[in-house]
């Protein structure tokens, strides 16, 4: 019985890792799988061809708002002010009228969920000044992501010449966007509601399906346009490992889901993220000059994780500190040095070292504390 439950098992991980090889995305143009934390490319097709992104462009959208709310140039509760422009986009959108008002955090809602694109568009003129300077923006942030098949014309995605992105470029996009946790919050709803001035409501439903039906998805984006067909930009987590799908150029709704669905099985069903070393490890201790407390505990600034695949040993690595010296103040969280990672006696990575916790510069007072230490025999010994 053991050796035929084995059988079964080997034979199954055979078939995910085969599928990697035909097309689990018959009805896409385009469509790449990566693992996010590591960004490693699990599946591709056609995944650097130019393709209208439709709505999936809101991603780059709530990438720069997110960033304009966590850099404290704009607050979730504060109020924007529909403009004639917004107010009169076509496509989907929240039906605001032209000097209603309503906080950043219903609009974000509005985005992610409903796609509206008078709210883009509304958002986009209070971070940018302008449509025009948040577009800037955009193609300044695709640039600085090294999106080499991306170029922006709009905040919202309607078809127009000259806006494009890359199956690639939409999952790095993602992968941006998801440094931004609170995201998720509003990326996740399947339906709420808008309540407008009025006091009347609008019925917001996510048209990413996935999220009520596929266990663990919570985002990102879909998108649809006459050039673009049905595109969608999911995001899953399953066992502490989160995968990012892109499928464009789709002929339906469904199969946009279909192929979705395909990308994420084959994802989930073969590979598992190992978590390594953990960042809370202490990898040893350096000698801090000026500073409050002498000694720092060196520590990896992440988790050093792998994507392998389930029947995959387990690999073990060893690091090599470098640290040059320590002086007063430093915070936690500050890169200190770098770690060589270790395999088989060859060095395969290399990542930031940090410390456990802030150190002060000392004063005078500890300078007279130290001397009366070691005055009184009471000096330590310190490692470096």
């Amino acid at each position: 019985m053991k050796k035929i439950i084995s059988f079964f098992f080997f034979l199954f991980l055979f078939m995910n890792e085969a599928m990697a090889e035909i097309d689990i995305t018959p009805s896409s143009k385009s469509a790449i799988l990566i693992e996010a934390s590591t960004g490693q490319v699990l599946y591709e097709k056609n995944a650097d061809e130019q393709l209208p992104p439709a709505s999936m462009t809101k991603i780059m959208s709530m990438l720069l708002i997110m960033e304009a709310v966590d850099n404290g140039k704009l607050k979730m509760e504060e109020m924007v002010t529909i403009s004639k422009n917004a107010s009169s986009m076509g496509g989907s959108q929240l039906f605001l009228q032209e000097g209603e008002s309503y906080a950043v955090k219903e609009l974000l809602k509005g985005i992610a969920v409903a796609s509206g694109n008078d709210a883009v568009v509304a958002m986009a003129e209070k971070i940018g000044g302008s449509v025009d300077g948040f577009v800037e923006m955009m193609n300044n942030k695709a640039q600085e992501l090294h999106l080499s098949n991306t170029h922006f014309a709009n905040p919202h995605g309607l078809d127009t010449e000259n806006h494009y992105s890359s199956a690639r470029d939409m999952a790095l996009m993602a992968k941006e966007l998801l440094k931004h946790q609170k995201i998720l919050e509003f990326t996740s709803i399947y339906e709420d509601y808008l309540q407008k001035n009025d006091g009347s409501s609008i019925w917001l439903v996510n048209t990413n399906k996935l999220v009520r039906f596929y266990e663990g998805v919570d985002g990102l984006k879909t998108g649809f346009t006459k050039d673009a067909g049905y595109c969608l930009t999911a995001t899953a987590k399953k066992n502490e490992m989160r995968l990012i799908s892109v499928v464009m150029g789709v002929n339906s709704s469904d199969e946009r889901s279909t192929d979705t669905t395909n990308l994420l099985n084959y994802g989930f069903n073969t590979y598992e993220i190992y978590t390594a070393f953990k960042k809370e490890n202490v990898l040893g201790t350096k000698r801090v000059e000026f500073g409050k407390k002498e000694t720092a505990d060196l520590v990896l600034k992440d988790d050093y994780v792998k994507l392998i695949t389930k029947n995959e040993e387990k690999p073990s690595y060893s690091f090599e500190i470098v640290v040059d010296k320590l002086k007063a103040p430093i915070k936690k969280g500050d890169s200190v040095g770098k770690a060589k990672v270790i395999s088989n006696n060859e060095v395969i990575d290399e990542v930031d070292i940090t410390i456990t916790e802030d150190i002060l510069k000392a004063n005078i007072i500890d300078y007279l504390y130290r001397n009366l230490k070691i005055i009184t025999g009471g000096k330590t010994r310190l490692k470096v």
